[in-house]
This record gives structure tokens, C-alpha cells and sequence, in this order.
């Protein structure tokens, strides 16, 4: 079958290639991959940032957006059926306390496996096998934009945990601040405007631009970087009460510390690495962290039940603003035109690619 694989480390090394029909076991079912998402992780593990190939192999396949159609079961699978749409999950357990508990995602010991990252194939490939309970049922209904359940899943689980540590005390949450206008941003968006919080989005891109419009269909605010800095928004808008921030940028990341109300959270999702060094305001750390009982977490992965939420949530976003998913997808490339997604255009949010489209 056909797969876009890497060999990881080695910058710009994606390539269509040939590999074995994956066979499933009695435990496993095969899926038949139809479109999958792009993600800034797929193309930074193909300027070989990062990524790590399965024991034993050379390479590793790419994708862990995906949504697919069972093709077939072994004989102890009851769970799911040859026809049933399905979403995969990403993080593989490493037996650590918490993810034999099923909490993969809090895993204690870091030595997970992830597909299409880390010791386990993705999914830009015409099929792979997997246990059911790592395959999420899609309904017919939703299909059309369930590829977005794996980075709504990672919004959910943001969300959903900012709420459970507030229940430290008394919290009605008013005031909602994303930061970053990407897909992680533009579905925490969501989730904020489905909970009917005042919400704003803060974006290097520019009012009236196509990100703009989106955000402002569902009754949320737009606020440009270009137009003003994080620390204006304060001075604009006043402090917040919940701030997702999701553009990876560390100084963007401490400076929203400075943004926080009083008994407010601050969640990080961006992953910020390298060397660079920041000057940081003493103040909002060690004051108003401290005197206004703030609260600043990071979050990754996701739980089956935030899963779950993302399947509940899509359908409410349907009935509340029908169509809106679908913008999010603005690229759709055949599979032997996959190089093409590995660069980010001017106005991308997702960009797809159809692997097996007729199925």
C-alpha cells in the first residue's frame, strides 16, 4: 500500500513509498483511511525537528489526524464493524500507574508511543490495523467534518480540566481570551462560545481577513497583532477570566500571565522549545500570580471522553452555526500531491489530504 513516510532527523525527507498491507489480528481491526489532516507537528517532524521511527525501522509514516472506514475485524472484535466510520486516537500506553487507568494522556513515566510520532506508524497511508479501543465511532451525520475530532479533542481536554481545578472554589467564568487564530485556537474559540462566554481571539493576522470573518460568525471578537500587543489588551479589553494560549510563541505565552483576572487560568497548549531567552515583568509572576490567585497549567494529548465531548460539541456547533466546521478545511490535496501540505499557505487553517476519497 501507498504511505508518506519520513526519516526522522533528516530535514524535508517526506516521500511517497511502497510498505506491506497491514494484516489485522484477532484484536484488531483494519481501517481504510479517507482523508487526514496536516498538522504544524507533521511538517516540524519533516524539517526533522523531532519524530521517532518504530523499533527495528528506518522510517515512520507520517498522520495522526485521520478518519477512516472499517474494512474488516478479527474474530475477537465486537466493538466496531466492517462500514463504521472511525477516528483514531493517537497516544499508545508505556503501563505507567496513570495509564493503567486509561489516563494515557497524563502518562507519568514519558515513554508513550504516539502514531505518526513518536515509535508508532501515523495514518498518511491507505490503511492501518488498531485495537478498537482506540478507534472512535463516527456517526454518518457527522462525517463530513469528524477529521477535526483529534484537534478538537485537545481543545476539549483544555477546557474541560480548567473548569475541574476551579471547582477549588466559587467560579463563574465571564471572559474568555484564545490566543492564536490556528485550528486549536479557532476550536477552544468554540468551545468558549458554546459555554456563551465573551470571547476574544488574538491573531497575527488582519481585521476583515478570512481568519477575522470566522471568528466573528460566531459572536466572538477579533483583536490583531498587527494592531496592537499583548500587554494592550489588558489596557483594551481588561483582564480574563479563562486564556487558552495556542501559538506555541513563549513571549506571547508570558506576557497572557499579566492577562489573568483575579481566580483566573491560564492554559498553555503550545510547545515551546529552543534556547531563546525572555525578559519577564517581575510583577505579574511574583505579585499578581500570587495576590490574585491565578492559576497557569500546560495540556497535551487528550482522554477518550474528551473524545467523546468533541463528537457531542460538533453536533451542537452544527445546529448553532451549520457549515462553520467546514471553512476550517481550506486545502484539500490528492495523496501524490502531499508535498504540497508540508508548507503552510497564506490563509491555511487545515489542509487535508484524500487519501481514499471514492470510499
Amino acid at each position: 500500500m501507498r504511505a508518506v513516510a519520513v526519516i526522522p532527523g533528516k530535514e524535508n525527507s517526506a516521500h511517497l513509498r511502497e510498505v506491506p498491507d497491514p494484516a489485522p489480528n484477532e484484536r484488531e481491526a483494519r481501517v481504510r483511511v479517507v482523508e487526514a489532516g496536516i498538522d504544524g507537528t507533521d511538517r516540524e517532524i519533516n524539517a526533522g525537528l523531532y519524530g521517532e521511527a518504530p523499533e527495528g525501522e528506518s522510517f515512520l509514516i507520517l498522520g495522526y489526524e485521520a478518519l477512516g472506514r472499517v474494512e474488516a475485524v478479527g474474530a475477537e472484535v465486537g466493538e466496531v464493524s466492517p462500514g463504521d466510520w472511525v477516528v483514531p486516537t493517537v497516544r499508545r500506553p508505556d503501563g505507567c500507574p496513570n495509564c493503567r487507568l486509561g489516563e494515557v494522556d497524563m502518562c507519568l513515566w514519558g515513554k508513550y508511543k504516539e502514531r505518526g510520532i513518536k515509535q508508532r506508524h501515523g495514518f498518511f497511508s491507505d490503511d492501518f490495523v488498531e485495537r478498537p479501543e482506540y478507534l472512535i465511532k463516527i456517526p454518518e451525520a457527522l462525517r463530513s467534518v469528524a477529521v477535526l475530532l483529534e484537534p478538537l479533542s485537545v481543545a476539549e481536554k483544555a477546557i474541560r480540566q480548567a473548569f475541574r481545578i476551579q471547582r477549588r472554589m466559587y467560579w463563574a467564568p465571564v471572559k474568555a481570551l484564545v490566543l492564536g487564530g490556528g485550528p486549536i485556537g479557532l476550536l477552544s474559540m468554540l468551545l468558549c462560545r458554546l459555554r456563551d462566554l465573551e470571547t476574544y481571539v488574538y491573531d497575527r493576522d488582519v481585521p476583515g481577513s478570512a481568519t477575522a470573518r470566522r471568528v466573528e460568525e460566531t459572536g466572538a471578537a477579533f483583536l490583531s497583532a498587527q494592531e496592537q500587543s499583548v500587554p494592550d489588551l489588558a489596557r483594551r479589553v481588561g483582564r480574563f477570566d479563562l486564556i487558552i494560549e495556542s501559538t506555541g510563541n513563549s513571549r506571547v505565552a508570558f506576557d497572557a500571565v499579566c492577562l489573568v483576572g483575579n481566580n483566573g487560568v491560564l492554559s498553555l497548549l503550545g510547545i515551546y522549545g529552543g534556547d531563546r531567552t525572555l525578559e519577564v515583568t517581575a510583577e505579574c509572576i511574583g505579585l499578581k500570580l500570587v495576590l490574585g490567585n491565578h492559576l497557569i497549567f500546560g495540556s497535551v494529548n487528550a482522554h477518550w471522553t474528551d473524545f467523546e465531548a468533541g463528537l457531542n460539541d460538533i453536533d451542537r456547533v452544527e445546529q448553532r452555526w451549520p457549515g462553520w466546521l467546514a471553512k476550517l478545511i481550506t486545502r484539500r490535496l490528492p495523496f501524490d500531491r502531499f508535498q504540497e501540505g508540508m508548507t503552510k499557505e497564506k490563509d491555511d487553517i487545515k489542509t487535508l489530504l484524500e487519501i481514499n476519497p471514492a470510499v
